[in-house]
């Protein structure tokens, strides 16, 4: 509002002039100058007079709008109406990790958990109580819930709804949506809104900016009028951050989130099981291999397992990993097998060329029975720590040089030719078994 600032000049006080008498001719020089003095002396002050009494008004200075002003008011009526006040249920590195955006957006945000978080609320301006009747008769208007998979439907049921207005929305933010769907609309009276939602990132992921990660929801009971406003409301939270807003079913969720998000977990998992540590030769596959540990093995095993419990397209494809994983076992051990038959199972041509090299084969041990023996020495040493094979050189002298180490290959068969000193095969058990069952 623009304050107006006038200026207003006190009059003088009148001056008597006799013009008359000043008009009279006067013969002296002295008295028709003094005569004339007092005219212009009159006109000027009649002058500033009448310039003063006829100034317009001009602004000075444009001050700042008053809490008493009505247009302060409104503003900040509107800047009420447009914030909310969020219960968040689970207090938990989640809850706090959505908590701290929440507040940043000037919304009221509450706080309630079973373990003591009253130091961090305090810290990051929430609310926090540590008693769930008192949560509720504060009455927000959205309930958050921010607790594992594992335990949403204990937690669900220990509230008491009887507490909270009839018209409250809840929202939940677990990895899966099909589980927490059904659950709302079982146990949550038919006044209550859910919305059913799913932030796709976590606080590793979601560090810093949330630009352009996708946060997936579904409206599955929205009341209208301002049932719809409040729903909005709290869409534009994730909206404003610059999340990719996608709506979709919560059906259609748990099948992507099948072959991805669980799929990224069990990968993730598996490497963790590996050990893999950072080298000096590191590629960037590699480093990506290991920022995928470290995102996916961060999170609680509680995570995972409800990813795997809860979802009922997770067991069909773990299934699927496994067989591709057995495809590529059996395509790498199918190549392999093809390199060593053509060395050492074309028996028709290392017999004869025994018979060319040294002129006879009679006394000497056979290709075709060597293998026997590396089938019966395969067979008998089932722990596939080593396995020893006697083989015998062009000479027939005996050499026990034939080990693998469980630790993998270091080597093929090198070349096999019967008047060389020696012959050595450095091949794990595991390929050996392979090789004796197909024999």
């Amino acid at each position: 509002m623009t304050s107006l600032i006038k200026k207003f000049a006190v009059s003088p006080a009148p001056v008597c002039v006799d013009l008359a008498a000043c008009s009279k001719p006067n013969t002296n020089l002295l008295s028709n100058q003094l005569c004339t003095d007092l005219q212009l002396r009159h006109h000027s002050i009649r002058k500033s007079m009448e310039q003063r009494r006829y100034r317009t008004l001009e602004v000075r200075a444009v001050d700042a709008a008053q809490s008493f002003d009505f247009e302060a008011k409104q503003l900040q009526r509107l800047e009420r109406q447009n914030k909310l006040k969020i219960g968040l249920v689970g207090f938990g590195n989640y809850g706090q990790f959505l908590a701290e955006r929440i507040v940043r957006q000037g919304h009221t945000v509450l706080a309630y958990s079973r373990s003591d978080y009253t130091e961090v609320a305090r810290m990051m301006n929430v609310q926090y109580f540590s008693d769930v009747d008192d949560f509720c008769e504060e009455h927000p208007e959205v309930i958050l819930l921010c607790t594992s998979i594992l335990s949403t439907e204990a937690v669900l049921k220990a509230l008491p709804l009887q507490r909270l207005r009839r018209n409250t929305l809840f929202v939940d933010v677990l990895s899966v949506k099909e589980f927490p769907k059904n659950l709302l609309l079982q146990v949550l009276p038919a006044d209550f809104d859910i919305l059913c939602t799913h932030p796709m990132f976590g606080p590793q992921s979601g560090d810093g900016s949330w630009n352009g990660l996708p946060f997936v929801y579904e409206r599955v009971r929205i009341g209208r009028g301002d049932h719809e406003i409040r729903c909005n409301k709290f869409l534009s939270i994730f909206a404003r951050e610059g999340c990719r807003m996608v709506e979709m079913s919560c059906e259609e969720h748990d099948r992507h989130a099948a072959s991805s998000q669980f799929i990224t977990h069990t990968v993730g998992r598996i490497l963790g099981k590996l050990g893999l540590n950072c080298t000096p030769i590191n590629t960037r596959g590699y480093e990506t291999l290991l920022d995928l540990v470290n995102n996916t093995c961060g999170d609680s095993f509680d995570l995972y397992y409800g990813l795997f419990m809860y979802n009922v397209n997770a067991t069909e494809e773990l299934d699927r990993l496994e067989i591709a994983f057995d495809s590529v076992k059996k395509q790498l051990f199918s190549q392999l097998h093809d390199v060593l038959r053509s060395q050492l199972f074309d028996r028709a041509n290392v017999e004869e060329a025994m018979v060319n090299v040294n002129g006879m084969a009679t006394g000497k041990e056979t290709v075709s029975t060597r293998l026997v023996n590396f089938k019966e020495a395969s067979e008998s040493h089932s722990n596939g720590s080593l396995v020893q094979l006697n083989a015998l050189d062009g000479n027939g002298a005996s050499h026990q040089d034939i080990t693998s180490p469980h630790d993998g290959a270091r080597g093929f068969l090198q070349n096999l030719e019967l008047n060389q000193y020696r012959e050595k095969l450095l091949i794990p058990f595991s390929w050996m078994k392979l090789f004796s069952t197909r024999m």
